[in-house]
């Protein structure tokens, strides 16, 4: 599978990808719309930055406790409950006078409770496309995700001035309502991947199997952590260019978008596994400018050189996908999203920290050089995993009844 004409044809594939562009697009705008409300409340980047990203801190708990159910719950009712569910949060988020603590518990649930749809959407990706189409449908999910973004924070920051931040979160509910709809209208009705119940049991042995293998494990951190201390950078946007925060997310996303084509689309297969450390480092060399104060142009485009870098993604996932049994791929891709969520949450409180105790222009240099840090300490066993498979065929699967 080459081409994305190939890749739209794939039954249920176009669903899955308006389901995808309406989550991020939800997401994006109700994080802008509540980090601006907390911002505008208690004038703390530290709390800014945990109200946009702070939902990701909650994914501990669901990838050690959740996690098993990515291969053991049906695909469409599970993807479109958990639209239900979010909108219904992100609604209670937009009541006015609620607490700043309330909110964050509404964040902190929603954040559990969601940590096992990554691995169902993506495990639902892989089984409805053959194993050479993965990275391009991965690629394609990920072009839709960033021009969601852009689209969301433009919207969003449009939003924010016209409607309130609290009119903001009500459009961002109502956009995860429509993802419902979607989800439950244009997926079909699979079975689980897997059998028996989902438990913490089960999600506990199924990790440590996942992480017994240091080839995976290398590909597991180099996933999460260089990830995650970027975002960090992102979660001060609000701090550093209050007015133009929604700009620089744009641009990010931008940036993002680009290589995601450049990688998913026209970088041959030979040379795909040899741009994972090179992208990581590109996602973090570039931001220690911020703490010269550049005019915004130049902010501009180092946030969207430095995005370029989010590409490795695509490639670790192949990766990863190469070193794991077709019947775990929904709980490995899951715990990569939900370690990879968690690690962000994570950057953004350290930066924010670290913002708190320095200055915001200071931190994001901080984040790069510790991101470039962790980069060169995996780069080793990165270079001794195996490379992906050459497109071997998939192993033919058991025939599945469709679900009424």
């Amino acid at each position: 599978m080459r081409t994305y004409r190939e890749l739209f044809r794939v039954p249920e594939f176009t669903p899955l990808f308006l389901m995808s562009a309406g989550q991020v697009g939800a997401q994006t705008v109700g994080g802008l719309a509540l980090g601006t409300l907390i911002y505008s409340a208690t004038g703390s980047p530290l709390l800014s930055a945990l109200a946009m990203f702070g939902t990701s801190l909650a994914q501990v708990i669901g990838a050690a406790t959740l996690l098993s159910a990515a291969d053991r719950l049906p695909p469409r009712a599970t993807l479109a409950g958990t639209s239900l569910l979010f909108a219904l949060g992100t609604a209670v988020l937009a009541v006015p006078g609620l607490p700043v603590g309330a909110s964050f518990g509404v964040l902190f649930l929603l954040g559990t409770v969601a940590s096992p749809v990554g691995g169902v959407r993506y495990g639902l990706l892989n089984e409805i496309l053959e194993r050479d189409g993965y990275l391009l449908g991965r690629s394609v999910l990920n072009l839709c995700a960033g021009a969601a973004q852009i689209g969301g924070f433009a919207v969003g920051g449009l939003l924010v001035t016209a409607l309130s931040p609290r009119g903001t979160l009500l459009a961002g509910a109502a956009l995860h309502l429509a993802t419902a709809v979607v989800a439950y209208l244009g997926l079909s009705g699979r079975p689980p991947r897997a059998t028996g119940r989902p438990s913490p049991a089960e999600t506990w042995r199924t990790n440590t199997l996942l992480w017994s293998s240091r080839p995976r494990r290398s590909v597991y951190l180099a996933l999460w952590v260089p990830n995650g201390l970027i975002v960090g950078c992102e979660s001060l946007f609000v701090a550093y260019a209050p007015r133009y925060a929604g700009l620089l997310f744009a641009c990010g996303a931008c940036g993002m978008l680009a290589g995601d084509v450049a990688v998913g689309r026209f970088v041959p297969r030979r040379w795909r596994g040899r741009l994972g450390v090179p992208l990581l480092l590109l996602l973090a060399l570039p931001y220690p400018l911020l703490a010269l104060r550049p005019a915004l142009p130049l902010v501009a485009a180092v946030v969207a050189l430095a995005s370029v870098g989010f590409a490795a993604s695509l490639v670790l996932q192949e990766r990863l996908m190469s070193l794991t049994p077709d019947e775990l791929s929904g709980h490995a891709l899951g715990l990569h999203t939900s370690g990879m969520l968690a690690m962000q949450g994570v950057g953004a409180a350290l930066a924010g920290g670290v913002a708190q105790l320095t200055s915001v222009p200071a931190a994001p240099a901080v984040m790069a050089v510790l991101s470039v840090t962790v980069t060169l300490t995996l780069a080793p066993g990165l270079r001794k995993a195996p490379a992906p498979s050459s497109g071997a065929p998939r192993p033919a699967r058991a025939p599945r009844t469709p679900l009424p």
